[in-house]
């Protein structure tokens, strides 16, 4: 039997210019030199390398508390150096003091937007290159590379660092605007939802103990303390029920509250921001606030195809053979397909919207109404990015010059 050379395999099929780096297959040992840890095979990735020049790239494995960074040599995919700092402002200079030694540089972060989103704006604010690695990249580069499952922060940070010199998922992070605001208003009105549900489950549970049927499904604060005032405790068990059904009340008043005052400062950033969201059928302050706080920059997407297959309403192709059909997608940001979906039932209900025009078109042709809904949320997306990516145009074009009259 024909064996292939250790490198065979990887080049098999690949065209000349895609073919696999040679330093990659020279799986040795690195020297002990610059804090790397004897031993440490070389981290890299079988694929063709896009950074050419003499870019060093460090990639940064953050902690809560600590944050490792290697440099790595992309015209090599070698370890250069290392280091490890403290998660502090002051370990912030340090690092940045170390990494001056290499005068053209960018940074790969891994989990830019998790643990490492402090570090990576602190760099983006000093006119830092930064890229965002998912952890998923770093791990397959790991395993791929070494062929074991050793992990310690160097290498981590030395994956983090091939993942931002090869193609795949290494993503520019940008200083944070008016979309990070409207995330973090969508993500408190999200878990003031969720603390609602729970005391209001809370709620019912302990009425139906106090009151023969308990109370209606949609419950408010009003129509329990209507309903605890004609309750008349017989035993301390009652009572301690009424007391516990009455400091549920309380708390589900602050919830409310809380509630609408996150609304109303959705409507006044959406004023602020001038989106044209709200003159969508079915989109009000809280679905615009959402759509745009998970969507992020619109202009992050290349083409509208883009972003449909990260909202999830884009179909999967599945072909074989002269048979193509397409497959419900569950993959992409869920919320923000929640979001489109919420739009899509709104305008269907509603009779003179042209997403109810759309949907009867599609349903006269022979689908499903399930189909006609997914052609219907395709196209809706389509249309919210449009709007999404002028209003991001409209704010970032500079002001126009006005004369000045002599």
């Amino acid at each position: 039997m024909n064996r292939l050379p250790p490198s065979g395999w990887l080049s098999q099929g690949l065209p000349p210019a895609r073919r696999p780096v040679a330093v990659w297959l020279n799986r040795g040992l690195v020297p002990a030199f610059m804090g790397l840890e004897v031993g440490m095979p070389i981290a890299a990735f079988p694929l063709e390398i896009v950074d050419r020049s003499n870019r060093m790239i460090i990639g940064v494995d953050p902690h809560k508390s600590s944050h490792t960074a290697t440099a790595l040599d992309p015209a090599t995919n070698t370890p250069v150096a290392s280091l490890r700092v403290e998660a502090t402002l002051t370990g912030y200079r340090r690092l940045l003091r170390w990494a001056q030694q290499f005068e053209d540089r960018r940074w790969a972060v891994e989990g830019a937007r998790g643990l490492g989103r402090h570090l990576a704006q602190w760099l983006v604010a000093r006119d830092e290159a930064v890229v965002d690695v998912p952890s998923t990249a770093t791990a397959r580069v790991r395993e791929l590379s070494r062929g074991s499952r050793r992990k310690t922060d160097v290498i981590d940070a030395a994956a983090a660092a091939s993942v931002a010199a090869l193609h795949g998922d290494a993503t520019p992070v940008a200083a944070e605007d008016h979309t990070t605001v409207f995330a973090l208003l969508e993500e408190r009105r999200a878990n003031l939802a969720a603390q609602r549900v729970r005391v209001a489950n809370q709620l019912h549970a302990v009425l139906r103990d106090l009151v023969p049927g308990g109370a209606e499904v949609a419950l408010t604060a009003k129509a329990a303390a209507a309903m605890l005032r004609c309750v008349r405790p017989a035993s301390a068990c009652e009572r301690a029920r009424k007391d516990l059904a009455q400091d549920l009340v309380k708390e589900l008043r602050t919830v409310d509250a809380s509630l609408a005052d996150i609304e109303k400062r959705m409507a006044a950033a959406l004023d602020n921001h001038g989106s044209q969201l709200r003159e969508v059928d079915g989109v009000g302050a809280v679905t615009a606030v959402r759509l745009i706080g998970r969507t992020g920059p619109a202009s992050r997407f290349a083409t509208v195809h883009a972003f449909a297959t990260y909202a999830g309403v884009a179909p999967i192709e599945v072909a074989s053979g002269e048979r193509t059909r397409h497959r419900l997608s569950r993959r992409g940001d869920r919320q923000l397909n929640s979001a489109i979906h919420l739009v899509a039932v709104t305008q269907v209900r509603m009779a003179n919207s042209l997403g109810r025009e759309y949907f009867d078109k599609k349903i006269a042709e022979g689908k499903t109404r399930n189909e006609a809904m997914r052609c219907l949320k395709r196209r809706l997306a389509n249309h919210l990015w449009r709007l999404m990516l002028a209003d991001e145009r409209r704010l970032n074009a500079p002001p126009e010059s006005v004369p000045i009259a002599a």
